[in-house]
């Protein structure tokens, strides 16, 4: 069920029954749900609409192992303070849930304690909402133990401020002796569980942090840089990377495939070597939890000496997807970082529009599953950074310096190449770091 508030408030719901394989964190085995959705932000110039926003959800819905089995939308002036949808459309969605055995109502809106505690009174069903949502399918694609630390930290920011009003057997004690130790409620024991958990996870993150620190140095203290692989999900930017770098990064047409961060090298056309950096997709609204929970694997966002903007040239979504990856760019402070914005999907627009596509100084058409415009994108990649800078050289080198000759031809690109007296006279253009290693073989140097 979806709701359009007229004061350009969004909400939206649909119901759907989880696939008997799949086993989402809420609740294993067979489970059917109906999904809901509502935005009570301010409105901006590039918005979602409701029908769109629908469509996102069920997205959303299908990623966490979900089948939408009915869908309904709401118009109204405002949001109900006790139920947000009212409660004679509350009736409604219970008759309607009910029809079809649907056992989960899920929402695309944040919902308050009491307003999920209210709606399952009505319709004596789970009630989930986006950010639950959300989570959840972060919880079933995290792989590493830093995508599940780090989700777990998100789950339980999340879960904490919501433990209070859920029943008489829940409420908290009046002050005074016996109120703690043996005697505190189940409430403040469940709180204190929380506190210690989440203070033990975030000291294992910032673990985390510490080693990736430490392997940034590494890296650092080499001169290649690195170029991070930004943009909305499902965006194609793992069928990107996996171009690129010839990795096998999953690449799947689920939201948030990719939730542990990859780095692989990549081998520019000027021989240079950088870094590629796939990252979890973003999302609008994104939960402030998952971006805090998810610092220490954006910091390769911040640090990156490149990023690469990815975006769906064939949705029609692709404006309102950008302005909310510059939202999340705004938040980790990266968005003055050098940008390339690549326009990914080509193949599958119309052949005429295609046809029509420009690249220009700060946008590339691409697509990664074709292999289309791969050589063009390293080709800007190379220009556009400055690290371990490219010279052209001449050089002449004894033909018994084999080794020398193979990093050369490996590393560098060889414009001429001569044979005399035993030496081999080359002109080249080089990276710095290459230049240092054979600078007892250089005869003549000029900047690139």
């Amino acid at each position: 069920m979806g709701i359009d508030y007229r004061v350009r408030l969004r909400r939206k719901v649909a119901a759907a029954s989880i696939d008997e394989d799949s086993t989402p964190t809420y609740q294993a085995g067979r489970e059917s749900a109906a999904l809901g959705s509502s935005s009570s932000k301010a409105p901006s110039i590039l918005q979602f609409s409701a029908e769109e926003s629908l469509e996102e959800l069920r997205d959303l819905a299908i990623s966490a192992g979900a089948q939408v089995v009915g869908e309904v939308l709401q118009h109204r002036d405002k949001p109900d303070p006790a139920t947000l949808i009212g409660k004679g459309k509350l009736q409604e969605i219970a008759g309607a849930a009910a029809s079809v055995l649907a056992d989960l109502l899920l929402f695309d809106h944040d919902l308050t304690a009491s307003q999920q505690r209210n709606i399952e009174n009505v319709v004596n069903t789970k009630v989930i909402d986006r950010t639950q949502l959300i989570l959840d399918i972060f919880a079933r694609h995290a792989r590493t133990r830093e995508g599940q630390l780090q989700v777990e930290l998100a789950q339980l920011e999340y879960l904490l401020p919501r433990l209070g009003g859920r029943g008489i057997e829940m409420s908290q004690l009046a002050g005074g002796i016996g109120t703690r130790g043996p005697g505190e409620t189940q409430l403040e024991t469940d709180r204190r569980k929380i506190y210690r958990r989440i203070r033990h996870v975030k000291q294992q993150i910032e673990n985390v942090r510490r080693i990736r620190a430490q392997q940034r140095q590494r890296r650092e203290s080499v001169p290649v840089a690195t170029v991070a692989l930004v943009g909305y999900t499902n965006v194609g930017k793992s069928t990107l990377f996996n171009a690129l770098t010839q990795a096998a990064v999953l690449e799947s047409p689920k939201m948030f495939a990719t939730l542990d961060p990859t780095i692989r090298s990549v081998v520019l056309p000027s021989r240079r070597k950088a870094l590629l950096s796939d990252t979890v997709g973003f999302i609008r609204n994104l939960p402030h939890t998952l971006v805090s929970a998810f610092r220490a694997t954006l910091e390769e966002v911040q640090r990156a000496a490149l990023i690469l903007h990815v975006s769906d040239a064939s949705s029609p979504l692709s404006a309102e997807q950008d302005a909310q990856v510059e939202r999340v760019l705004q938040e980790l402070e990266a968005e003055s970082k050098p940008r390339l914005h690549v326009m990914n999907k080509t193949d599958l627009l119309p052949p005429k529009q295609r046809e029509s596509l420009l690249d220009d100084a700060a946008t590339i058409y691409v697509s990664a599953a074709k292999g289309a415009g791969m050589s063009t994108l390293l080709e800007r990649i190379d220009a556009m950074l400055s690290e371990d800078a490219i010279s052209r050289i001449r050089l002449r080198v004894p033909q018994k310096e084999g080794k020398t000759l193979a990093l050369l031809e490996a590393r560098s690109r060889i414009y001429s190449r001569a044979y005399k007296d035993g030496l081999v006279e080359l002109e080249a253009e080089a990276p710095e770091s290459l230049v240092r290693r054979v600078r007892q073989f250089v005869v003549g140097e000029n900047s690139g």
